[in-house]
């Protein structure tokens, strides 16, 4: 009496589906691995930051600066990385790029002094080195062109969201209303 299942499978045919389950997956790995590597930038975040000026070299001299707050794991940094690698190569001659990881606690200074609360955020500084805009988050390349060609031509940044004249635009409260719910509909005496 035979007390197998006529229904499973041989041992020939179970070690021919796990082979071709590890083909299958070994193909689909190499296909997402080299999918991932398609897509991912040709600009490293590595190379605009060789490309940048360290900070005490651009505060230094008297070309207005763009500072770049970045982390390579910030995806937003990542996808501007040749669009600021090419702004860095065209407009080297006349402002200064710098770039600053804030996952390096020696920028920590720069991250207070700038209220870096997101990344990527720019800060934008005339040739005095006073802040004249900044921006945060992903920004096509033609607003930071924009920004940039204005402080180099010391004009006002199209794109900022600094005020020009960095005060606040509130007015002094107005006087409290004294009259009561009862004074409704009387006359001034």
């Amino acid at each position: 009496m035979n007390l197998e299942n006529p229904l499973s499978p041989t041992p020939a045919a179970n070690r021919l589906r796990n082979l071709l389950v590890a083909i299958a997956a070994i193909l689909l790995t190499t296909a997402l691995f080299f999918g991932f590597q398609a897509q991912q930038s040709s600009t490293s975040l590595d190379a605009v930051a060789a490309a940048a000026s360290p900070i005490d070299v651009a505060l230094a001299n008297d070309k207005p600066t763009t500072i770049e707050f970045y982390a390579d794991w910030c995806t937003s940094c990542q996808s501007m990385a040749a669009d600021n690698l090419s702004l860095e190569k065209e407009y080297s001659d006349r402002m200064n790029f710098v770039m600053l990881n804030i996952d390096n606690t020696k920028w920590l200074p720069e991250v207070t002094k700038y209220r870096v609360d997101g990344i990527p955020r720019f800060i934008f500084l005339d040739s005095a080195n006073q802040a004249i805009g900044d921006s945060t988050g992903a920004i096509p390349r033609a607003i930071m062109a924009a920004n940039i060609e204005a402080a180099i031509a010391d004009q006002a940044l199209p794109h900022n969201s600094i005020s020009s004249d960095r005060t606040s635009s509130i007015s002094e409260p107005k006087a409290a209303d004294i009259s009561q719910p009862r004074d409704h509909g009387k006359q001034p005496a």
